[in-house]
């Protein structure tokens, strides 16, 4: 017995030690956690030329793209790529019937054709900081949670106001380990980026929603942009006299091309990562509310597409809503599968009868810890049906029907009149709504979301808990015998909401009466009882037992630390600058299946079709198919072949759409856009045997801007290195 028990606490320090390899590392970092071991795997740089305060590193060529993308600045005149999904919402603001850059795609030919994107943004890091004891000052075990919380957040706004000052930048803290650490970092913000290209789609989506998550892959899934400032070339809103932003770091683009086993690293933003949930956790999420989302979003997906097929005008206006929903939907079904391949749960449960062991072996750290599994488990027990119900509410009020979150932009008008009239921000209010309007209705079809509603809020009604239906769910059952589909007809039919001229009329004359006005509305009814129940009956009980368990998973990990210090663990994903590090292999995701580490425009002809329209995923471009049958792949080509994408075992996740991936020598290689679908199950558990990124080489990009495009000024613009 002691035996079995020493080899499973040998095999799990061995797994633990495998995974610390692997991970998503803060560059501030690098120098005493992973410079050594990078450099045995073929990284031929130090860590200071990746990060550094006292000189320009390659920190200072990565930036967060808007809110959820990175991207990489590749010229000393503010180019940069990322990819063609993240910058999808950019493009298709730009497209028309008219002017499909969806499907034609865009190039400009010089900088005055480069157009302008309110509202979107890129942001470098300019300084990382541990500021762990400045945030805990004053904090002790005696404080309550409310109270220990209250201490921290004036703590971190002290120490914000002490790093702005009165510069340019800005500070953003954030926790890591569940707060058991802080780190600040300093921003600098440009806001005048201009479209300078994009690929048809038939390049950059090439494959669609068959291929998402897949591999292998042919998608040339990028887009370029330029980052534009002022005359002193500080940031600067956007004006036409704005010039060329000078960056103090962009990359040098590689021509070598990759080999099997290649050193890579990924640098960038990834947004979430929980590998420390519990086995409760995981059981959930994998029994629980991932195939209750996948119902819900296959559902809604399956509206929308007959939609975009019976219409060119919807297919418009609805491409980026169905690329967001299909994206986590298929990622959903992936994770579930690789969780159950890797055994995660039953791995989940044999790390916590090792913990339990250790723990046992240590009194002081058994009275401090010993409770926390147990409660955990009764914790998740309590919190489902409240999670799920959250789950569910989330799913209807940002992604579909869109009634939902547009009618609740018009609450704080509907309850706050009088204040707003008063405090005299009356006006500000309604300008707000006016242009919420106008972004609603540019992209909106009255027809597609009410089947939209009838469907889904139906299936909220079947699968939540009665217990936290709102009221109006009543009153359906009693006046439309439950039929979600004659309500929804009743709603659209009689709402001011539906249509954009009924808004824009009520918006033009804004009164007290005004309220009264919105409370009569069948679409505000619903959605106020809709908000409502959610605040009364979900929300509080979700959040009170939510942040006990986030309390307990400050203490859980604290508790790993300090029992498993063979291990050198890395802090979930949250959004914030990380490094991975990995190296370029195929893969045997499954039995008597072998996956090569590269795919070329061979399998893009492979998988074309030609008896489809230019919008159909496996449509490709004449231009394309004649640049492939004359091998005219200019310096981009290698052997004949002109290769496409390729795949590494490098630790990414939503987030690192985008980022640039390196050679050992700092190089852009490609730009990172997926994962296999056998590796979206590294948000919760890692395995470097299974997990693979997928990144589109950058010869494909270059190829595709200059012999395809014609867009030679571009390439112009670049330092490539050839050796």
């Amino acid at each position: 017995m002691f035996r079995k028990i020493s080899l499973l606490a040998i095999a799990l320090l061995i797994q633990l030690s495998a995974v610390a390899k692997e991970g998503m590392w803060l560059p501030l970092l690098l120098k005493s956690l992973n410079e050594e071991d990078m450099q045995s795997r073929g990284f031929k740089l130090t860590a200071e030329d990746l990060y550094s305060i006292n000189k320009s590193s390659l920190k200072d060529a990565v930036i967060r793209f808007g809110n959820g993308c990175t991207g990489e600045v590749v010229s000393d005149r503010g180019l940069l790529f990322t990819n063609h999904h993240c910058g999808y919402g950019q493009i298709q603001a730009h497209s028309s019937v008219d002017n499909d850059y969806l499907t034609e795609g865009f190039w400009a030919m010089n900088q005055a054709e480069e157009l302008p994107n309110p509202g979107l943004t890129v942001t470098f890091i300019v300084n990382i900081a541990d500021v762990t004891k400045k945030v805990l000052q004053g904090v002790n075990e005696s404080m309550t949670e409310a109270e220990r919380q209250k201490k921290i957040n004036q703590n971190i706004e002290t120490v914000r106001k002490e790093a702005e000052g009165s510069s340019k930048y800005k500070a953003m803290i954030k926790p890591f380990f569940y707060g058991n650490e802080y780190y600040m970092f300093l921003t600098e913000v440009y806001k005048d980026i201009r479209l300078v290209g994009a690929p048809p789609s038939s390049i950059g989506k090439f494959g669609g929603d068959t291929d998402n998550w897949m591999w292998p892959r042919h998608t040339g899934d990028f887009s370029v942009f330029r980052i534009y400032a002022d005359k002193n070339n500080q940031p600067a809103e956007y004006a036409a006299d704005n010039v060329p932003f000078h960056p103090k770091k962009h990359f040098k683009i590689s021509l070598k091309g990759v080999q099997q086993g290649d050193f890579t690293l990924v640098y960038g933003f990834p947004g979430t990562t929980k590998q420390y949930l519990t086995s409760d956790a995981v059981e959930y999420v994998t029994q629980v509310t991932n195939p209750a989302k996948i119902q819900l979003r296959e559902n809604s997906l399956a509206i929308m597409d007959a939609a975009m097929k019976a219409s060119d005008e919807v297919r418009i206006k609805y491409a980026a809503k169905y690329a967001r929903i299909s994206n986590y939907y298929k990622k959903w079904i992936g994770e579930n599968n690789g969780l159950r391949k890797l055994n995660a749960l039953e791995k989940k449960k044999a790390f916590e009868k090792e913990f339990t062991r250790q723990l046992a072996k240590n009194p002081a750290l058994q009275k401090k810890y010993g409770t926390l599994l147990p409660t955990f488990q009764s914790q998740y027990k309590e919190l489902e049906k409240y999670a799920f119900a959250t789950d569910y509410f989330r799913e209807l009020y940002f992604y579909a029907p869109e009634l939902i979150r547009f009618v609740s932009n018009f609450r704080k008008l509907q309850t706050n009149i009088e204040q707003l009239e008063q405090d005299k921000q009356l006006d500000n209010e309604v300008e707000k709504l006016k242009s919420a309007t106008q972004r609603h209705f540019k992209n909106y079809d009255l027809a597609t979301d009410q089947k939209l509603f009838a469907t889904v809020v139906a299936m909220y009604q079947q699968k939540v808990d009665p217990s936290l239906h709102p009221e109006v769910f009543q009153m359906v059952q009693n006046k439309y015998n439950g039929d979600w589909g004659k309500y929804a007809e009743y709603v659209y039919n009689k709402s001011i909401f539906v249509r954009e001229a009924s808004v824009n009329d009520l918006l033009s004359n804004v009164s007290k009466k005004t309220a009264k006005k919105l409370a009569k509305d069948p679409a505000y009814q619903f959605v106020e009882s809709f908000f409502v129940s959610y605040m009364e009956k979900t929300q509080p009980s979700y959040k009170a037992i939510s942040d006990k368990i986030d309390r307990m998973m400050r203490d859980y990990v604290k508790a790993q630390r300090e029992i498993f210090t063979e291990k050198t663990f890395w802090p979930d994903a949250n959004s914030t600058l990380r490094i991975s590090y990995g190296n370029v292999e195929g893969s045997n995701p499954r039995d008597g299946m072998e996956y090569n580490y590269f795919s070329t425009l061979e399998g893009v002809m492979e998988k074309r079709r030609t008896d489809v329209s230019k919008t159909h995923e496996f449509y490709v471009h004449d231009k394309l198919v004649d640049l492939y049958e004359k091998k005219d792949f200019g310096q981009y080509g290698q052997e004949g072949k002109m290769p496409v994408c390729f795949i590494a075992s490098n630790h990414t996740t939503g987030g690192n759409s985008g980022s640039p991936v390196l050679d050992g020598s700092g190089n852009l290689i490609g730009i990172n856009f997926d994962r296999s679908w056998e590796s979206t199950m590294s948000d919760i558990m890692f395995n470097p045997e299974q997990c693979r990124n997928i990144t589109v080489d950058i010869r494909y990009v270059l190829f595709v801007i200059d012999k395809f495009a014609g867009a030679s000024h571009l390439v112009e613009e670049l330092d490539l290195v050839r050796n």
